[in-house]
């Protein structure tokens, strides 16, 4: 086949990964992320299929003067990134004797940068999908070998519509390493001016602003919810964190309110400023999840209504 140095992680990096290695390919070095302290990990391990296939992994900084040489000496035919958290520089892009390619996590040149699957559920995308494409200098730039488009159905949050992208993603390499066998595959130039840039998440942008419909609030919801840090208003000196939701495409109960949290019947619903409310899955209140009978018995029946603060 060919021989590939690979730089991987998360759930696409796993899946990829593992493609390479079922199909034959020379896998001689993997470099990944250590897991982040208090992050949940939602995903598979590249390090532990690596370790399990006897392939050497690193978890160094790539770019170093030591990993360059050995990268070098290794001479791989491709350098593959798979959600490598890291950039890759022009020198070590360079040491690839067929090029570099990176798989992305949508339709490029929509979205490119950091978390595209939680940017694009957050802004109301009806779909995203998967991209194998040439590493040049400016992130997720350069020329498109295939893609793969996947649905956003209107109740999917990110951990669904993620997995959905890294089965795409896992497809569109393995219709491409034939042709990847024979040498640099071809690509398409990227517009860049056709697409869009997103930078990293924080959990400070799940906040929901008071003033947003019912739609808007619900792909937030959808966009980070948990394992994700999860959307969230503030109530007094609490922060109220939504599980998930689904559109009623019914009244509000409340539409006085700007935004009202309550249950009745053992369910728990959300009354938006547009005056439309969705059903919640859950909440987690002072870090405990609750549904809404958990929430009932817990707070009664009166709605928590979020007003607007100097901070909003």
């Amino acid at each position: 086949m060919f021989s590939a140095v690979v730089f991987a992680y998360s759930e696409v990096g796993q899946r990829c990964l593992r493609v390479l290695l079922e199909q034959g390919v020379h896998v001689p070095m993997v470099f990944t992320h250590q897991d982040q302290a208090g992050e949940q990990r939602w995903f598979g391990s590249v390090a532990d299929l690596a370790a399990a296939h006897g392939v050497r992994t690193v978890t160094a900084e790539p770019g170093a003067p030591e990993w360059l040489a050995e990268i070098r000496r290794l001479s791989p035919d491709y350098l593959l990134a798979f959600y490598y958290r890291s950039m890759l520089s022009p020198q070590l892009l360079r040491l690839a004797r067929w090029g570099a390619l990176n798989m992305h996590g949508s339709l490029l040149p929509q979205y490119r940068g950091r978390a595209p699957v939680n940017w694009a559920i957050a802004n109301g995308e009806t779909r995203t999908g998967a991209t194998l494409h040439y590493m040049v200098a400016r992130p997720d730039a350069g020329p498109i070998v295939a893609q793969e488009a996947v649905a956003i159905g209107p109740n999917d949050d990110a951990l669904a519509v993620s997995m959905a992208v890294a089965a795409a993603a896992a497809r569109v390499l393995t219709a491409a390493l034939p042709v990847m066998a024979l040498g640099p595959p071809p690509g398409r130039a990227m517009d860049l001016a056709a697409g869009s840039y997103f930078g990293g998440r924080t959990p400070a942008d799940g906040r929901i602003h008071l003033d947003w419909p019912a739609t808007r609030v619900h792909a937030m919801i959808r966009a980070v919810a948990p394992p994700f840090p999860g959307a969230y208003v503030l109530h007094g000196d609490r922060r109220v964190v939504f599980v998930s939701s689904r559109l009623t495409g019914e009244p509000a109960r409340h539409p006085e309110a700007t935004l009202c949290l309550y249950a009745t019947d053992g369910r728990l619903f959300l009354d938006c400023r547009d005056g439309v409310r969705l059903l919640l899955g859950g909440v987690l209140v002072d870090g405990i999840e609750l549904d809404g009978r958990e929430f009932q018995s817990r707070h009664g029946v009166d709605p928590w209504r979020f007003n607007f603060t100097a901070r909003e």
